[in-house]
């Protein structure tokens, strides 16, 4: 039997594919390291969102005499998408691997702008 790994984006970050594309300028030079470091934006694409912003539900009570009844955590859903390219600020961003790959996790607060890709009919 195989285990599958299921990597699971909490709270109100967003997992990045980092755009590879960031090593060229449009007229096809490469970039050196140290160029690439003072870059202070860059871009990916959102690979995962996380469930959200926590709030708090005011119809529950935090009472210990209240403890019998269970309490169901609301969020408020991120903008970022699976999908979307996203621009965000580089310095916020941290660096993971996994299985082999690497991925940038960024907070949401951190993204600057997101590009949609939306299919629309050809007659319009």
């Amino acid at each position: 039997m195989k285990a599958k790994k299921n990597l699971i984006v909490v709270g109100d970050r967003v997992l990045i594919d980092p755009d590879e594309g960031m090593d060229k300028t449009s007229s096809g030079l490469y970039l050196p390291d140290t160029v690439k470091a003072k870059e202070k934006v860059i871009g990916g694409y959102v690979v995962k969102s996380g469930p959200g912003y926590a709030i708090h539900n005011p119809n529950v009570s935090d009472e210990p005499w209240a403890a019998g009844k269970t309490q169901e955590v609301r969020y408020i859903p991120l903008q970022a998408t699976e999908g979307d390219y996203a621009i965000f600020l580089k310095d916020s961003a941290m660096e993971i691997e996994f299985e082999g790959k690497k991925y940038l996790i960024v907070p949401h607060s951190s993204i600057l702008a997101l590009v949609r890709t939306e299919l629309t009919d050809g007659d319009s």
